[in-house]
């Protein structure tokens, strides 16, 4: 079965001033319909710009995207767009200052000429756990959850087929973080989404995914089933420290 998401040796190159830096470099996989893909590395490893390539936010110097066996080019049609929707890191960041919970939703509704609007507005904050008291207040009178949950709202509002996770729960306060990962894994399930999930945190990886790339210098070092993330049992030796040192740190015996 043709995959959902397939990346091949995907380049990404940014330039700064007179020097260029290679922010990805040959990345390769492919996610199956309905899969969890993750992608994990620490700061800098370019796995973030794996994740808005996808989405067409930026440029591929070379290598190929295809979405649901399509080639996807640098400009995307509006079907396309409707077809993949992201959630970023930083919730508050990601929702305007001056617009309403109501007009976030309800905006991507009429850019792509969706009708019963409020309906539809009712039925997205019901699945991520708000309700209509929620609809008509502006970011700063949310909780950094809730202003997640708006987002997360807003991606699904379109009903697309595939969700890309940039570090979704890393700017919330770590109570919240499980509510948000659970509200994820949930709507997951009941949308057969597929779903790419970047974070430098392994074990969120490791919860939510079937499968996981680990990323150094723009390069893909390994990937392996999350079972295996588990249990510590990579093959290469960048991969074997990334996941000790998740572990946090060993006291040594005393002598």
């Amino acid at each position: 079965m043709e995959p959902m998401i397939a990346v091949d040796r995907l380049d990404v190159v940014f330039n700064n001033g007179r020097s260029r830096v290679a922010a990805v470099r040959e990345v390769s996989f492919s996610v199956a319909r309905g899969g969890s893909f993750g992608i994990v590395g620490e700061s800098g490893s370019g796995k973030s710009t794996v994740l808005k390539a996808i989405a067409g936010l930026i440029e591929a110097r070379a290598g190929a995207i295809r979405i649901d066996g399509r080639a996807m080019g640098a400009k995307r049609a509006r079907g396309d767009r409707k077809l993949l929707q992201f959630v970023f890191q930083d919730p508050y960041g990601s929702l305007h200052p001056r617009q309403t919970v109501d007009r976030a939703l309800r905006e991507p509704l009429a850019i792509h000429g969706v009708e019963n609007a409020d309906a539809k507005i009712l039925a997205a904050l019901a699945d991520v756990g708000l309700d209509a008291r929620h609809r008509y207040r502006y970011p700063h009178q949310l909780s950094g959850g809730q202003r997640q949950r708006v987002a997360i709202a807003r991606a699904l509002i379109l009903s697309p087929s595939i969700l890309l996770l940039d570090e979704p729960t890393s700017a919330l306060d770590v109570s919240v973080q499980a509510e948000i990962l659970n509200l994820l894994a949930r709507l997951r399930r009941a949308r057969s989404l597929t779903t790419v999930f970047v974070s430098h945190d392994l074990a969120v990886v490791a919860h939510f995914c079937s499968e996981a790339a680990i990323m150094r210098e723009g390069r893909i070092v390994e990937t392996l089933p999350v079972g295996r993330l588990r249990l510590g049992e990579a093959d290469e030796p960048y991969s074997r420290a990334l996941i000790a040192a998740s572990r946090g740190y060993e006291r040594a015996p005393p002598p």
